[in-house]
């Protein structure tokens, strides 16, 4: 389901009352996750990464346990940020785990510690599992693990248990996933690129494309790449962000990109415009309302060579559509009962093709959901147009389907 991130939209500053003022705006929206980011366990806003590790404390959100209630009761899931592999210079354990560091990080203010030794894997596993287990959230979304990949990692101590950093990044995984799903089976993990191997699968939930904010072609063909080779995993979108005045149009463009995956909403929803909010508002009841075809179907993009300017997927009887260039939309002759037809391009007539016989209810809706144009369309010569708004949706029917 849609999930919101406090990342873009917040960066470090966390408080109860933002979390909760954005997760109530968007569950309304059609969001049934809020995902917070880096900045709770640090009164410290100057970004780096010094103050991680240690106790991962949740400064910044006090009475813990009592917020994440109130997130509940609005119907809303909780997911807390962890950057996994970093001990920062401003940590109390600083000191403690010296001697574990794989390597300093002097841009970072941290240092990467080693997992093959159970003492940093007990520390850190402890210091995880407190958000599931006393504070009641629903997931870790564990960062950087890719940072642990060390080529010249010095050889282990004695008191190493592995003689592989992979070795001991699975057994670290393993041991938090365990824990988590032992105090909630549902418990969630986010994972994101480029940590995608198979290995990992058994240890998340669900693998993000890597940050691209701004930039929806970006954020499509992550997200396509993933549904590839994401096998069980949910696959998400890196956090959708825009300007303040962008249009609803814009909008549109932004969830149509990745609509064949899991959106990330990182915006301030207080001060969206009333038709950015319908734009977001449409387009996250589409995904709601065909995530079995979306993210269940069968998956088809075309043409990886050009970041795939067209993807279809399709379920049962039902088609939907994304086109990201001036590309014609082949509309299939027979089984047909609802075709859908995203578009994202700034070319507005979107050419249909096909072997239809008689006529299909076709229903145009604009960026915000308004429907602009309904009628019947033929394909007399195999061939017709309609012309869909950028950021808007083309629906068609045939006749038995038409009043659903």
């Amino acid at each position: 389901m849609p999930a919101y991130s406090t990342w873009y939209s917040m960066h470090q500053n966390i408080s109860p009352a933002a979390v909760e003022t954005q997760s109530a705006l968007a569950k309304d929206l059609g969001c049934d996750v809020i995902i917070v980011d880096d900045g709770w366990m640090t009164a410290d806003r100057t970004r780096g990464y010094g103050h991680c590790g240690g106790d991962w404390e949740p400064l910044s959100l006090p009475e813990t346990g009592k917020h994440v209630q109130r997130v509940h009761d609005q119907g809303t899931a909780y997911m807390l940020w962890y950057a996994l592999p970093f001990i920062g210079w401003d940590s109390a354990v600083w000191d403690q785990f010296k001697p574990y560091a794989l390597r300093n990080l002097e841009h970072m203010q941290a240092m990467v510690v080693d997992p093959r030794y159970p003492a940093v894997r007990e520390y850190l596993v402890d210091r995880l599992v407190l958000a599931v287990e006393e504070w009641g959230m629903d997931g870790l979304k564990i960062d950087f693990v890719d940072w642990f990949a060390t080529p010249d990692a010095p050889a282990p101590g004695p008191e190493a248990d592995c003689e592989e950093v992979a070795d001991g990044v699975e057994r670290l995984l393993a041991a938090i996933h365990g824990r988590i799903t032992a105090a909630n089976p549902e418990a969630m993990v986010e994972h994101r690129q480029p940590y995608v191997s198979h290995g990992l699968w058994p240890y998340a939930s669900m693998i993000r494309a890597t940050d691209c904010p701004l930039s929806p072609a970006e954020n499509r063909q992550r997200t396509v790449d993933l549904r590839l080779t994401s096998g069980p995993l949910a696959v998400h979108a890196d956090m959708l962000m825009w300007h303040p005045g962008e249009t609803p149009e814009q909008v549109g463009v932004h969830l149509i990109n990745v609509l064949f995956s899991v959106p990330q909403i990182s915006v301030d929803l207080t001060t969206q415009t009333a038709e950015q909010l319908e734009a977001l508002r449409f387009w996250l009841g589409q995904f709601r309302s065909h995530r079995e075809v979306l993210q269940l179907g069968q998956f088809e993009p075309a043409r990886p060579e050009l970041g795939y300017p067209m993807v279809q997927a399709s379920s049962g009887e039902t088609v939907v559509v994304a086109r990201y260039a001036p590309l014609p939309v082949e509309v299939l002759a027979t089984g047909l009962t609802r075709f859908l037809v995203a578009n994202a391009d700034h070319d507005t007539r979107v050419v249909l093709v096909g072997d239809i016989q008689g006529q299909l209810h076709a229903t145009v809706q604009d960026a915000r959901g308004r429907t602009v144009s309904s009628g019947m369309v033929s394909f007399e010569l195999s061939i017709t147009e309609v012309c869909v708004p950028t950021g808007g949706l083309l629906t068609l029917a045939n006749r038995t389907s038409e009043g659903e």
